[in-house]
């Protein structure tokens, strides 16, 4: 394996640092920045202040050719259409809560219940106006990043408390995608930030990333209902489909008689990973054809792996390429979802006084012994 370096020479050596600029006008008057984050090694990556969204990455792949790996679109107002969560971060709970209800100190609470998946409604990543769809303030930071800052007034999608929220994204020398949120309540609240890019390491969208090897450093899934809610059981995935402790083909199994990947439609699940101090491997991805390679590090107790099973072919995204179905994977690092229903999983609870934090780092390399297909 070796890491992305050297990839332009002296006498074309990239701009580095942050560059900022208008994106858009939002149909309000509202103006939308966007900022281009490069390393010495020519890596690039896209954010704007429209829900603090991951517009693009691009990295090479063993040959050097550089390509966006990532799935969205080519202008704000197609973003303002996003209903997959393209390179969103969403909150102020991402993943579903069951029918949209939670009691918190001994009140209950209803948030929208904007997903229906089995036909059993849920609250999905904040809400029919979740922190996708708002206007974020973003300004870079002195470590090669901006840093998007946003207040959730009380009551907004249903939650209680005046809630600060603050993300930042870092691009490193050392090809690292750093994603890293902080909140603050002036109330007691639940929080579960959560980053949904999704991601084809083989440039081309129009492929499947079936073929992609995958490896999640974790021992135990969370079963779900045909709703895709937790059951609150944490099964092991020895002997069966969700097994990923070694690097297995996506594709492998993704169709398997399993009851799980009936109700997903494939991998859409929570995998609790191993436990560890800080900041730890949650997940490494390969493309064997490229052979690039993302290695995902976390401080969450999960991560969600997503193929892609719900794009169906309706969504033109960049360069108008029709987004098939497993045209592109998420993994979310996360707290567990519907965490306020489920006293045995680690608490989603933000009380006043306490900070929320979460660290997700993206390490681009290549690895030029990756078999080819």
């Amino acid at each position: 394996m070796c890491l992305l370096t050297n990839l332009v020479g002296p006498a074309m050596e990239p701009k580095t640092g942050v560059n900022e600029g208008l994106y858009a006008v939002l149909p309000n008057g509202q103006k939308v920045k966007i900022f281009t984050l490069t390393n010495k090694n020519g890596l690039k990556a896209k954010v704007t202040e429209y829900g603090a969204i991951l517009v693009s990455v691009e990295v090479p792949d063993r040959a050097g050719e550089i390509a966006d790996i990532t799935l969205g679109y080519d202008s704000l107002a197609d973003w303002l259409t996003n209903t997959s969560y393209f390179g969103s971060s969403v909150g102020r709970f991402g993943n579903r809560i069951k029918d949209g209800k939670f009691t918190l100190e001994g009140k209950d609470y209803q948030l929208d219940t904007n997903n229906e998946p089995g036909g059993k409604p849920c609250h999905l990543h904040g809400g029919l106006k979740g922190f996708d769809k708002v206007l974020w303030t973003g300004k870079p930071t002195d470590k090669n990043g901006v840093e998007f800052s946003y207040t959730a007034k009380d009551g907004e999608e249903g939650y209680p408390g005046n809630l600060s929220v603050q993300i930042t994204y870092t691009l490193t020398d050392e090809n690292e995608l750093k994603w890293e949120a902080k909140a603050t309540c002036d109330a007691s609240t639940i929080i579960n930030l959560v980053h949904h890019t999704y991601w084809n390491l083989s440039g081309n969208p129009t492929q499947s990333i079936t073929d992609h090897v995958l490896t999640l450093n974790a021992d135990d899934f969370l079963p779900t209902d045909i709703g895709l809610i937790p059951t609150g059981n944490i099964d092991p995935v020895v002997g069966t489909p969700m097994d990923f402790t070694r690097p297995t083909v996506i594709g492998e199994r993704i169709d398997a008689d399993f009851e799980a990947l009936k109700f997903g439609g494939g991998y859409d699940h929570a995998w609790v990973l191993k436990k560890g101090d800080g900041v730890r491997l949650a997940a490494r991805v390969a493309d064997p054809k490229s052979g690039r390679v993302m290695e995902v590090f976390t401080d969450q107790p999960a991560v969600q792996f997503y193929a892609g099973n719900f794009l169906d072919g309706t969504v033109k995204g960049k360069g108008a390429v029709v987004y098939s179905k497993r045209s592109g994977l998420c993994l979310e690092t996360e707290g567990f979802p519907d965490a306020p229903n489920h006293t045995n999983f680690p608490s989603a609870v933000l009380r006043r006084g306490e900070t929320y934090t979460h660290t997700m780092v993206h390490k681009f390399t290549t690895d030029t012994h990756l078999f080819s297909r």
